[in-house]
């Protein structure tokens, strides 16, 4: 346990000396929150306050990232900013997740997703000490490569019959994005990132609520994934700044939630009102701490990586 426990401060040191080489500042933001994130594929865990100034009670969210607070702040002026958060998601535990884990979360005013991308790249060397070399893909030519597909064109039928084809089972899988997750997770994944960082951007705009969309091809929006040894590692995006769009967004994946019988979830007004103020054009990335120790370490699941989990928490 010590043996991981120490490698686990080291990264820490490494992530903190990174940062602060380039000028960017550390912070702390709230674990719990009023509002809770929308997206129909992450879940919330939910507790409740009762004591002075809510005797009756108040309903909170335990956070599954810390990019709304964060965001909050850049609004405000925070110049670049990162923060190391204690996260939270519901229904979530196997190899490779654990309900509470660590996020690396960071922000970079005047970036675009590209640029990240290769911040990205040189944070992950450096904390892995190898010299990896990267690639980027667009999803569109990931599913062409390794399926023979384009995501957004083929229709429902030829869908369900390559899953036929690959083995696949499909029980309760109906809408494009389920099939593009589905394929994405069994077939491609596993696949990516061998050797070298393989960085996947310009996702379908329906999987991505919280960028900007591809001023190109509006089906598509400024998100990337980087995988390394079948392992996704990082989510970002270049950030949408439209208050408006991000409302209209937030709703329609209540509407979603409520479709597939999960609980609709209040929206961030104090997110809302900083992107109404004007949040800077910024770039944002979120990176699995653990999973990378996970590589870092060689191991085979997080449960080898972590303290305690939550089988022994």
């Amino acid at each position: 346990m010590f043996d991981r426990l120490r490698a686990r401060a080291q990264l820490l040191r490494r992530v903190r000396g990174f940062f602060d080489a380039l000028g960017v500042m550390e912070v702390c933001t709230p674990v719990l929150s009023r509002a809770a994130g929308t997206d129909p594929a992450i879940e919330p865990l939910r507790t409740r306050y009762t004591g002075p100034a809510y005797p009756q009670g108040l309903d909170l969210y335990l956070q599954t990232s810390p990019e709304f607070p964060m965001k909050r702040l850049l609004a405000a002026g925070s110049g670049p900013i990162y923060q190391l958060a204690q996260v939270f998601r519901d229904g979530e535990y196997g190899p490779r997740h654990n309900t509470e884990f660590t996020l690396l979360e960071w922000y970079r005013p005047g970036f675009d997703h590209h640029q990240l991308m290769d911040e990205v790249a040189d944070l992950v060397r450096a904390c892995l000490e190898e010299p990896l070399s990267m690639e980027k893909i667009t999803y569109v030519d990931l599913f062409r490569e390794h399926l023979g597909i384009h995501p957004l064109e083929a229709d429902l039928a030829e869908l369900r019959a390559l899953a036929a084809q690959q083995g696949l089972a499909v029980q309760g899988v109906t809408g494009r994005d389920d099939w593009l997750d589905l394929f994405m997770s069994l077939v491609i994944e596993p696949r990516l990132g061998r050797e070298r960082l393989t960085f996947v951007h310009d996702y379908p705009a329906s999987q991505a609520s919280l960028a900007r969309l591809n001023p190109n091809d509006s089906r598509f929006a400024s998100r990337f994934e980087l995988y390394l040894h079948g392992v996704e590692l990082a989510n970002g995006f270049h950030e949408l700044t439209d208050a408006a769009e991000q409302r209209r967004r937030f709703e329609e994946e209540n509407r979603e939630r409520e479709s597939k019988g999960q609980r609709r979830l209040p929206l961030d007004e104090n997110l809302l009102a900083a992107l109404e103020a004007g949040l800077p054009d910024c770039a944002g990335v979120a990176l699995g701490l653990d999973r990378l120790l996970m590589l870092k370490l060689h191991a085979s699941c997080l449960d080898d990586v972590l303290s305690f989990s939550l089988k022994n928490a």
